[in-house]
């Protein structure tokens, strides 16, 4: 069974805009979500599958009940949090229809390829957003820091920057592409190797992309603000003022 993984996106302001961004150091209330992912998301189920199928439980049967594990995941950190995560909802939702299908069917194979729809939906809807008015990663970073914040209204204003919005529409360009990718190449391994192997690289691959989405993302965004703090210098020795707010 599949548990999606987002990594946080970078909210450092980018393009052609002042910033003066304030990394907070790490701190033990980050180990939580890191054993939650390595209780609910890994160990959890992938021992409960080798320890069914070691009980001679189905293939089938046992997946469908290590998907308990992050289903309880996700529904802990909902009670924990006491909103709704829309990462949350895809991940039950994808559990839910590959139960339903798995079960149906008798097929693994069927029950494992649920784990790609809700990648393949992000990936498309991070797309899809890119011809809306705001790209979706530039929706998260606005949520992450509150949009009625000083901090949140600062960061907005830099909508008015081309650089800026440059920025985040590659960034959301680089996710989507990133996370279609990888619902395909999930596909593939499930229609290749075996029900085991699958299982194990379907749990891995979330994580490993999600690190190097985290990676480039930092390095983009401190390149894109190097530029924009040096186009911002410029402006401002010229007289310029700030450009208007785009619609």
């Amino acid at each position: 069974m599949h548990s999606m993984s987002v990594a946080q996106p970078v909210v450092e302001p980018t393009g052609d805009a002042p910033a003066d961004p304030a990394p907070t150091p790490p701190d033990r209330g980050r180990l939580v979500p890191l054993a939650k992912v390595a209780a609910f998301d890994l160990a959890g189920p992938l021992v409960t599958y080798w320890v069914l199928r070691s009980a001679g439980m189905s293939a089938v049967g046992a997946l469908v009940l290590s998907g308990v594990f992050p289903a309880l995941g996700v529904l802990l950190g909902v009670a924990r949090h006491r909103r709704v995560d829309v990462f949350g909802v895809l991940v039950l939702v994808g559990i839910a229809v590959g139960t339903v299908l798995g079960l149906a069917s008798g097929s693994a194979r069927l029950l494992l390829l649920e784990g790609s729809v809700p990648t393949a939906v992000f990936g498309a809807v991070c797309i899809g957003t890119l011809w809306t008015a705001r790209p979706l990663m530039y929706r998260f970073a606005i949520e992450f820091l509150g949009a009625d914040t000083p901090k949140g209204r600062d960061f907005a204003d830099n909508w008015r920057y081309p650089g800026f919005r440059h920025a985040f529409r590659v960034t959301t360009v680089v996710w989507g592409m990133a996370y279609l990718a990888e619902a395909i190449t999930r596909v593939l391994i499930v229609e290749s190797t075996s029900t085991g192997t699958a299982l194990v690289l379907s749990k891995a691959m979330p994580y490993a992309v999600a690190g190097m989405l985290a990676v480039w993302n930092v390095a983009y965004a401190r390149r894109s603000r190097r530029t924009g703090e040096r186009l911002g210098a410029a402006a401002h020795a010229r007289g310029e003022v700030p450009p208007p707010m785009p619609s």
